[in-house]
């Protein structure tokens, strides 16, 4: 339908991308936690952790980047309940870029042994645990981890479902109505 492609900008794209692969291997190493081992859990945990803390990050750019740059208008071809979805799917992904590192770091910071083992990024520095969170009273710091954990997990299957739609809706518009969607981020 469409001839002339309006892309995203570079950093928009990298930041997309890298983004995803992240939160996509953050999602596989956590529910693979288990078939790694006892041996290597405490690695593949701390791996994970840094990996969310990389996605804070870059979620940051990411937002200051789509804040200050308008991204490509969709389709005229596209139906108002088909961009209303996507506004709002597109929003949803960017609070859990937010959310999942945000919640996870919170859920770590109540861990009964964070005063013991430190969390590092990658090995190369300490990252703070959260002040007011490892101030908890023992009982409502055990409580408060529980429900950080919860939510984290729950966050994460939500995730899981909108990039299933993300990508199942980009799929939809190149190739049955033959959008050049996949182009505008390549």
């Amino acid at each position: 339908m469409s001839d002339f492609i309006q892309r995203y900008s570079r950093p928009a794209v990298y930041l997309h991308w890298i983004i995803a692969v992240l939160m996509i291997a953050n999602l596989a190493l956590a529910h693979l936690t288990e078939a790694f081992g006892e041996e290597s859990i405490r690695t593949v945990i701390d791996t994970h952790k840094a990996v969310g803390l990389t996605v804070l990050g870059l979620a940051l750019m990411r937002i200051i980047w789509r804040l200050t740059h308008t991204p490509p208008p969709l389709s005229t071809h596209y139906k108002a309940w088909e961009r209303r979805a996507s506004h709002i799917v597109h929003w949803a992904l960017y609070f859990l870029i937010f959310a999942l590192p945000i919640t996870g770091w919170m859920h770590d910071s109540a861990w009964e042994a964070a005063p013991e083992i430190p969390l590092n990024w990658f090995g190369l520095f300490e990252v703070p645990r959260i002040g007011w969170i490892m101030e908890m009273e023992p009982v409502a710091k055990k409580a408060f981890h529980g429900v950080m954990g919860e939510r984290h997990e729950l966050l994460g299957w939500v995730l899981l479902a909108l990039v299933l739609l993300h990508v199942g809706a980009a799929l939809k518009h190149q190739f049955i109505d033959g959008e050049k969607e996949l182009q505008r981020m390549m």
